[in-house]
């Protein structure tokens, strides 16, 4: 079985979008403020289509504690010299309890950039028996999302599950043929043994659009390695959270999101809880719609605009040069705090790969190298 390729595709349940949460909640902080995002920055654009039928537990499992390496690795992607926006879409399909007039299909969120609520829907998903129809959910995500129009953006669909490719009204080939025409890389992730997956037609899914076709053990356990690093990064994670200032109700649920968030990652290990906080340490860990720091770094940012009842008890009652002056110190311990966690993160890095062993995710390994591979050909780096 070739599970080499598996980490990454599951971590890109991950990848994140300029659109923020599909809610009125997301409009908050920008009608307060008058942000406007006319970033033109290029985008790396991940569609996650996950089966989520009975069997497919060990699937969702994977999903849930990778998310945040896989973060972690496209922070250090570069297009052109700069650092493109990550952007996630999540689908479910195959599962009974969706609507059969549908396909059974259901789009989580479309293209967020919004980490934090990624990671909730991960969290929130269950499985149950169905019907996986993977043309019908394909065909959904090109009609569904703004995949946009720069040829340098990134666009990638990765669908996992383990039922014949074939199934549905809509056949997998015309779906391909779409994503082609726009430009989409459809890679797909069987959760069986490899031969069956391409007698299955879901090697053909991939080969249509020039993607990767990747065979997994969707029941094996992520592999976390534990380093001398830690211990601290985690408390430099208490301070940062110190650091953001939540703006009216939406902001005070999203800080309360992000403390939920915390928990979730540390549930699966130490190890993962660190890897969460050296993404919410990089570039890619944006807050603007609710967090003051972020948000006063758009563009067209108006303190005019800020109401005083919407502020944190503490901030209520200042004038607009003592919110300047508090907002700059919040925003430089953010910068002290990111810039240790990167360091620590380099050490861990390191000892991490000299410590390994034979403990390793292949999936991540593999996964990487696809995702690589395709960025190779619109002048994406690493570094």
């Amino acid at each position: 079985m070739n599970t080499k390729h598996t980490f990454f595709a599951l971590t890109l349940v991950l990848v994140i979008s300029a659109c923020k949460a599909e809610t009125n909640k997301d409009k908050t902080i920008v009608a307060a403020t008058n942000v406007v995002h006319t970033s033109k920055k290029h985008a790396i654009k991940v569609a996650l289509l996950l089966d989520t039928s009975n069997s497919m537990d060990g699937l969702i499992d994977q999903a849930k504690a990778q998310l945040w390496e896989l973060v972690n690795e496209l922070s250090q992607a570069r297009c052109q010299q700069e650092r493109p926006i990550l952007q996630i879409a999540l689908y479910e399909y195959g599962n009974d309890e969706l609507s059969e007039g549908k396909g059974f299909v259901r789009k989580i969120t479309s293209f967020t950039d919004d980490l934090d609520t990624i990671s909730k829907e991960l969290f929130s998903l269950t499985t149950n028996g169905g019907s996986e129809y993977c043309g019908t959910v394909i065909k959904a995500s090109l009609d569904e999302l703004d995949w946009g129009k720069d040829a340098d953006d990134l666009k990638m669909i990765f669908i996992a599950g383990n039922e014949p490719f074939t199934q549905g009204d809509i056949h997998y080939k015309d779906a391909a043929a779409a994503a082609k025409e726009k430009g989409v890389v459809v890679n797909t992730i069987f959760c069986g043994n490899f031969q069956h997956g391409v007698a299955s037609s879901w090697q053909d899914g991939a080969l249509i659009t020039y993607g990767d076709y990747i065979a997994i053990d969707h029941n094996q356990h992520t592999v976390h390695i534990a380093s001398p690093y830690d211990d601290l990064i985690l408390q430099l994670n208490i301070q940062l959270n110190q650091t953001y200032i939540p703006y009216g109700s939406y902001g005070r649920e999203k800080i309360s999101l992000q403390a939920e968030q915390d928990a979730n990652a540390a549930l699966y290990s130490t190890a993962n809880a660190v890897s969460r906080t050296v993404s919410k340490g990089s570039h890619l860990y944006k807050n603007d719609s609710w967090d003051l720091v972020d948000a006063e770094k758009e563009k067209d940012f108006n303190y005019e605009n800020l109401k005083q009842e919407d502020l944190p008890d503490n901030l209520q009652g200042k004038t607009t040069a003592q919110l300047k002056n508090y907002i700059q110190k919040q925003r430089s311990e953010r910068n002290r705090i990111q810039n240790e966690i990167a360091a620590l993160n380099k050490k861990r890095r390191d000892y991490i790969a000299k410590n390994r062993g034979s403990q390793k995710n292949e999936l991540e390994n593999a996964m990487l190298e696809a995702l690589k591979k395709q960025a190779k050909r619109k002048n994406y780096t690493w570094n």
